[in-house]
């Protein structure tokens, strides 16, 4: 935790943008180095947890490096002394001590890395729960604007990217830092010729770590952007296997993966040779301050000014001095891949959260009738030039079924949405369930009184029970088995290798259209037994993948194990619609007719047009 009124001063770094900028923060446990700005600084709360790990891994790095610092001025005490003397039993000491200096930087080295690797994996799970928490909050629509191999590769890549910045890269920066200040200020104690030189040749080397922070910030962005990108072809080409086999487009959609793969390349390439040009440029100032060193100290010692010794110690350590330069170029490049990561976390994490959980909710009754009514509720897309739902109003009684019916695009799916607030309405007084707004209700509350199942069914990658209890996961082997009876699925579950325990595989792929339907739908089935009294089930076209005689035992059996449930159904077959006790008739954005099935198709002809002109549809018997 932060003190009372700590106390910054800034210290910028070549790395965000084009600083980014570390306060050295005075907290109770010390002072540390933080990114005082920008993406990276916001991840501070996160990481503050184990500020102590972070202090302890930095002072390790430092003192390892400090060791190495130290063992020139070892060696110049050598020549200058035993050696120049001849005094073979003055060399014990030094040596011994250039020995002990070598087993303390090797167990900083071994410490640091066992200090910091639980925390920074700790903070990598944190982030990335963050990340996924956020992720199922958002709403649908938010949803709909991102795409799948993006979030996949936040969700993973960068999150790695951002522990190897905790464990690494930030603890480097200040080891770094206080070796630099440190073998500088030992090398002007020894020569400050040679430490004026090689002061002087930093000047250039802090223009052109600006000039590549800069530039590669840009490119590390676009590279991994690209890379969720093809995440995404990767996914979308896995899912719709089937699809590309179908049609033969398999080639097509790898000269696409090959297309965007190529750009990848082309961009990393691009990084690459920026991190060329500056571990060039870093190499050869660090060889020409070496040059340096040695003309001058060369001079001075031929002069008399300078001894053997020191001479050997300032050009030793000008040597050494190399590592934290060089080190600070590879540096750079992991901040800007870290600040891009963090950049990428914080755009999800800081998307609106549109639909959420009212200041002062309303509690859920004990007992829902379950009237749902819908009064001239408007509804549009984000960023829609038009709305898709006008006024639309339409009541359903307690225990009533009601068909929605309308073309392709009118909006069915949205008004469903709006029940659970899927969506919310962005005009009218909205959707009330017994009189209450949905928006009152805590969405836990609400969501627990409304099951649904869409026409496109989601499994997930595991056992069919895991997938049918997932609105009720307390259910019992009974309970699962008489939802999969309604739905007339047991059967084929009783065919799968392992029956309830088989895992389907990702999004049931391994199974029929119609079997998946069935297992979504009896997962409604299955979720109304939390609250049967009035409760409200909404169906997106259930039955469209089921054969005509299996679509008939499903209705029969649903009519059983919804009696009570206030249902709200999408149809687009006339067997469908006429199980109904109602249907409404969506079309331009507005209810245009309302009615039994059997009456519409005589009084509405858009309704029969709907329907396929089939006046004479089987109508469903009750």
């Amino acid at each position: 935790m932060f003190g009372r009124g700590p106390s910054t001063s800034g210290v910028r770094v070549a790395g965000a943008g084009r600083f980014e900028t570390f306060a050295c923060v005075l907290t109770k446990g010390g002072v540390v180095l933080v990114p005082s700005s920008g993406p990276l600084r916001r991840l501070w709360p996160d990481l503050r947890v184990f500020r102590r790990a972070l202090y302890l891994s930095a002072g390790l790095a430092g003192a390892g490096m400090i060791c190495d610092i130290v063992q020139p001025a070892v060696t110049a005490r050598v020549i200058d002394g035993p050696i120049a003397r001849h005094d073979v039993s003055g060399l014990w000491s030094p040596v011994l001590l250039m020995l002990l200096l070598g087993v303390i930087n090797a167990g900083t080295a071994w410490a640091r890395r066992a200090v910091i690797a639980g925390p920074a994996a700790a903070v990598e799970t944190t982030l990335r729960a963050t990340l996924f928490q956020r992720l199922q909050i958002l709403s649908v629509g938010a949803h709909d604007g991102m795409e799948s191999g993006q979030l996949t590769s936040r969700a993973v890549t960068d999150m790695s990217t951002l522990r190897r910045f905790f464990a690494f890269v930030l603890p480097s920066l200040v080891a770094l830092g206080a070796t630099v200040a440190v073998g500088m200020s030992l090398l002007c104690l020894f020569a400050w010729q040679i430490g004026l030189v090689e002061l002087a040749i930093a000047v250039p080397l802090l223009l052109l770590a600006l000039r590549f922070e800069r530039e590669y910030g840009l490119a590390s962005r676009r590279a991994q952007d690209q890379s969720g990108d093809l995440a995404t072809t990767v996914e979308e080409s896995a899912q719709g296997i089937r699809v590309l086999k179908a049609f033969g487009r398999g080639p097509w959609f790898g000269q696409r993966f090959r297309r965007q793969a190529a750009v990848l390349q082309s961009l990393e390439l691009a990084k690459a040779r920026l991190a060329a040009r500056l571990w060039a440029a870093l190499n050869f100032l660090s060889a020409m301050g070496i040059a340096a060193a040695l003309a001058i100290g060369g001079y001075l010692l031929v002069q008399h000014a300078m001894t053997l010794g020191t001479l050997v110690a300032g050009i030793t350590l000008t040597t050494f001095l190399q590592w934290p330069i060089i080190g600070f170029g590879m540096l750079l490049a992991e901040l800007n891949h870290s600040r891009t990561a963090a950049e990428r976390y914080w755009e999800v994490i800081d998307t609106p959260v549109e639909i959420t959980d009212p200041a002062l909710p309303v509690p859920l009754p004990r007992l829902l009738r379950g009237e749902l009514r819908f009064e001239r509720v408007s509804f549009r897309f984000p960023d829609a030039d038009r709305e898709l739902l006008h006024e639309v109003s339409l009541r359903l009684r307690p225990g009533e079924t009601v068909a929605l019916v309308g073309a392709t695009g009118s909006g069915k799916s949205a008004v469903l949405g709006l029940v659970a607030r899927l969506f919310d309405v962005t005009g009218g007084p909205g959707v009330t369930i017994d009189g209450i707004d949905v928006r009152t209700l805590r969405l836990a509350d609400l969501r627990s009184v409304v099951s649904m199942a869409f026409e496109d069914p989601v499994l997930f990658s595991a056992s069919v029970r895991e997938n049918v209890t997932l609105g009720f996961p307390d259910a019992t082997e009974a309970q699962v088995r008489a939802a999969l009876e309604v739905v007339c699925a047991t059967e084929f579950v009783h065919d799968l290798p392992w029956g309830l325990r088989t895992r389907i595989g990702e999004q049931g792929l391994s199974l029929s259209g119609g079997q998946r339907q069935r297992l979504a739908l009896a997962r409604a089935v299955l979720a109304r037994q939390h609250r049967p009294g009035g409760h409200i089930v909404v169906l997106d076209d259930p039955l469209s993948a089921l054969d005509v005689a299996t679509e008939e035992r499903v209705q029969t059996r649903l009519r059983a194990a919804l009696s009570g449930a206030t249902v709200l159904l999408v149809a687009h077959r006339p067997s469908t619609a006429a199980w109904a006790d109602r249907v409404a008739v969506l079309d331009g954005g507005r209810i245009v007719a309302d009615g039994p099935h059997e009456q519409l198709l005589e009084t509405s002809p858009r309704y029969r047009e709907l329907m396929g002109g089939e006046v004479d549809a089987p109508v469903y018997v009750r």
